[in-house]
């Protein structure tokens, strides 16, 4: 008997040394195993360059999407048990309606008077006489200087009196060939004599207006640089009077030719002056249809009336014209407005049963100016723009405003 029971104790104890065996073999090779993974997973992934950016969006989105269930888990618990607290993020939101979007291009330009004239003599001479100085108004036609012409005023007058002479031998020769007496080419004769000296004497008279410097318009006399025996000829600087007419002024800019499709004769455009502290409105009355190529601009012009502003020539202004306008669009600070890989979009606050909760809106902008851009799609009227607060936010949480 107790044979046998020792031979079973053997028979057991080798069992156990068995069974220790076999687990030792199972973890050698799954420990084989489990490294032969490890090196083949190790292999592929240094096979194939990992896209980051790729996972990034893929992991971006199934964290959306599990936000949004979560979010609606949560919706559905706190309608059955209102002991459940929902996280909320705060947020600021404003309505979205409709406007008027006007965009505008801002030039500096330059004031001038409408009628802007240096009057010089159109013949040499010296200055005789200077009958105005800076400052003096005058009118159109008004005498402004002189220069010698001594000679040419006596020979005006040497011809009037052969003008006289000859007007006279003309009316009686006349008087004789309306009673026959007499031949006709004496008649002739008189008749160029006297048409030819009274030629003579227009042609004298206007030669002496060239001596003579004669204000063209009315206006202000602006600089008088003449002086009483001065030699003076045409178009020198020093030869010449400025008179400006200040009561349209005239403001000038240089637009650059990317505007030339949008910038019209009729285009609302605000005048500004810094120097006074003034804006007008007005409109654009030139646009020049040459395209200056040493700087790619044309000009632009617009006039305005100078009743109760006190400009000067040659003053800085600031053209706004604008060159496009939406009567009915939805007009968004740009800050509000978000940019990812889809394109812009903004977050609104969208109604589900008692809650809020973001939604990312993808949108398509316009033109943008002074910091509002153009809403073209994506918005409707009514709907709840958030307007702070959406830096971190996610689409699908729960908002309160």
């Amino acid at each position: 008997m107790g044979a046998i029971q020792f031979h079973n104790k053997q028979n057991e104890n080798a069992n156990r040394c068995l069974l220790i065996d076999l687990k030792k073999t199972n973890y050698t090779q799954m420990k084989k195993f489990i490294y032969y993974f490890a090196l083949v997973a190790i292999s592929v992934s240094c096979s194939q360059p990992i896209d980051k950016k790729a996972q990034l969006e893929r992991l971006q989105a199934e964290r959306e999407q599990l936000n949004g269930k979560i979010q609606n888990l949560e919706s559905e618990l706190n309608v059955k048990s209102e002991n459940i607290e929902i996280k909320s993020t705060p947020v600021s939101i404003v309505d979205a309606n409709e406007c008027v979007f006007d965009h505008y291009i801002q030039v500096q330009g330059t004031v001038d008077g409408e009628q802007n004239i240096a009057v010089s003599p159109q013949m040499p001479g010296v200055v005789t006489a200077v009958y105005v100085k800076e400052g003096s108004a005058v009118k159109k036609g008004q005498l402004l200087a002189e220069l010698d012409a001594q000679v040419m005023k006596e020979t005006i007058e040497e011809v009037k009196t052969q003008r006289e002479l000859a007007n006279n031998i003309f009316l009686k020769q006349s008087a004789l060939w309306e009673k026959n007496i007499g031949s006709e080419i004496q008649y002739l004769q008189a008749k160029t004599n006297k048409e030819s000296l009274e030629r003579r004497l227009n042609t004298l008279n206007e030669q002496l207006k060239m001596a003579q410097i004669i204000s063209p318009i009315n206006g202000m006399v602006e600089s008088v640089p003449l002086r009483v025996g001065q030699m003076a000829s045409p178009g020198l600087p020093t030869s010449t009077i400025r008179v400006i007419n200040m009561s349209i002024a005239k403001i000038s800019a240089d637009v650059s030719e990317v505007y030339a499709n949008r910038i019209k004769n009729g285009n609302p455009a605000v005048v500004s002056f810094p120097d006074i502290g003034k804006e007008i409105e007005s409109k654009l009355s030139f646009t020049s249809r040459y395209i200056d190529p040493t700087n790619r601009t044309f000009k632009v012009e617009c006039k305005i009336s100078t009743n109760e502003l006190e400009l000067r020539a040659n003053m800085i202004a600031y053209l706004k014209i604008k060159d496009y306008s939406n009567p009915k669009t939805f007009c968004v600070p740009v800050n509000y407005i978000q940019t990812n890989q889809d394109g812009k979009f903004i977050y609104l606050a969208i109604q589900k049963g008692n809650s809020w909760i973001a939604e990312k809106r993808t949108i398509k902008i316009g033109m943008d100016y002074n910091g509002t851009a153009e809403i073209l799609e994506g918005i409707n009227s009514g709907e709840k723009i958030i307007t702070s607060g959406f830096q971190n936010l996610l689409p699908g949480v729960i908002v309160v405003f």
